[in-house]
């Protein structure tokens, strides 16, 4: 057996974009567009396969998965030929008589790394992006999800040329053998711990990444907030998918001068959307399986718990569980949580929450909950995160129109809409001389009225 299983397939991929036919804009239509079709024609089994793995209703399934999807490549079809045209920029004066542009062009054969909390969106979603800048695409899908992994791998391999598109199932094997592959991009969604071996192994062979990781994204609550619009926002966006949201708020810092109305309103939220027995919610998921069941077992600490707590190892499924007061150094305020738990910590002043969530690692998503126009603008201009909201959680995500990516360890690079079209391109600068005339300024001999024209031109 072959030491490098996946090289044929990549070589297929390679000879295929050096044949050009990807470069065609109309290529690049069809295929999104059938991708659209297969899509759209095999729902039913995406809806059942999601379901086996997650116990995710289909109408959570349309809203954060398929119709986010179907969004995105009509998106791309609307304004394909406006990202792909040659874009023309200033040409300084020294370099008169002259035109200057810019060419977007596929980077080639790329990979996508797919995750397992939302499998669908994850592994179609910056397919979409690359197909549409012009490459050819090998996607991994995350093994944990593994009836979704199956239905994504089918789909693909039987719908698109091997040559444009391929599927690979497995786990850490199969993930290790595509690595020792050289691609010319890699785009990967999941844990910083992978992410850092993801990143290493690209780094042998000089391979661009782009890296959606996660981390602790907090949520402060101002004393001048909608305390019951606030709750109820940030239960629904804690508690989509069972908490297991890369951008979920992970813990809350709430002004302590509302803590109690807060907690309150917390508590009445958790009811009236998900019930008194949350276990019959059509909007909580299962875990994703018994490692991250144990995992998240082990990080309620029953001292703290103040609503929530109980749980079902056999159908996978923990309550939506408040804790408070966490203290700040508490075991569970160290990694991200990914699941339905929500610690509680509460400040006096703002820049006491402000310097607590700048001593931790940049989180991906923030979000902040005020009517304060003064306090908002504090900490988008103090705190640095990938991106977030102002009085609503997750929702930026979903706009085409703004990157979606984190920064430091949450993640470098981003995409939706454009970003995702240019984060798969490179970028061409092109200058380009008229034969009209050639001014002898740059050419021996150097005189002093030559310098003086270079330095009045460079100025």
């Amino acid at each position: 057996m072959s030491s490098n299983p996946y090289a044929g397939i990549l070589q297929k991929q390679r000879d295929f974009f050096h044949s050009n036919q990807t470069k065609d804009l109309k290529f690049r239509r069809k295929q999104l567009k059938h991708l659209l079709e297969v899509i759209t024609t095999n729902e039913d089994v995406l809806f059942d396969a999601i379901y086996q793995d997650i116990g995710k209703s289909k109408l959570e399934t349309i809203a954060t998965e398929i119709g986010l999807i179907k969004s995105e490549i009509n998106h791309t079809l609307t304004h394909l030929d406006e990202w792909a045209a040659k874009e023309y920029v200033p040409t300084v004066l020294a370099n008169f008589p002259a035109s200057s542009y810019v060419i977007s062009e596929p980077l080639g054969s790329v990979l996508i790394i797919g995750a397992w909390n939302y499998p669908l969106l994850l592994s179609f979603h910056p397919m979409i992006s690359a197909i549409a800048a012009g490459n050819t695409v090998i996607v991994k899908p995350s093994e944990l999800a593994a009836n979704t992994s199956r239905a994504i791998t089918q789909l693909i391999n039987e719908n698109f040329d091997t040559q444009v598109a391929y599927a690979i199932e497995g786990g850490i094997k199969e993930t290790t053998d595509i690595l020792n592959n050289k691609f010319d991009k890699i785009f990967f969604t999941g844990s910083t711990p992978v992410g850092k071996i993801i990143y290493q192994s690209a780094a042998k062979n000089l391979t661009p990444v782009t890296l959606e990781l996660g981390g602790k994204s907090p949520a402060i609550i101002s004393s001048d907030a909608s305390i019951k619009l606030a709750a109820k926002r940030i239960i629904w966006g804690k508690f989509v998918n069972s908490g297991q949201t890369c951008v979920a708020p992970d813990y809350l810092l709430v002004d302590q001068k509302i803590r109690e109305k807060f907690i309150t309103e917390l508590k009445n939220q958790l009811v009236a959307i998900h019930g008194e027995n949350p276990e019959n919610s059509e909007g909580l998921t299962r875990i994703i399986n018994e490692k991250n069941f144990d995992r998240l077992q082990r990080l309620i600490d029953e001292k703290l718990v103040i609503h929530g707590g109980t749980s079902s190892k056999e159908n996978l499924f923990i309550a939506p569980t408040l804790l408070f007061p966490v203290p700040k150094e508490h075991p569970i305020m160290e990694d991200e949580i990914f699941g339905p738990i929500l610690p509680i910590l509460e400040y006096s002043e703002l820049n006491e929450a402000i310097e607590f969530i700048k001593s931790k690692p940049k989180p991906l998503s923030l979000y902040t909950f005020t009517n304060s126009s003064k306090t908002k603008q504090k900490v988008l201009d103090e705190i640095s995160f990938g991106g977030g909201g102002i009085n609503e959680t997750l929702v930026h995500l979903g706009n085409h129109h703004l990157p979606f990516g984190g920064v430091g360890s949450s993640g470098m690079g981003n995409y939706h809409g454009k970003y995702g079209f240019d984060i798969f391109s490179h970028k061409k600068a092109i200058h380009e001389k008229s034969n009209l005339f050639e001014p002898n300024i740059k050419y021996p001999p150097f005189t002093n009225f030559k310098t003086k024209i270079i330095k009045w031109l460079l100025q």
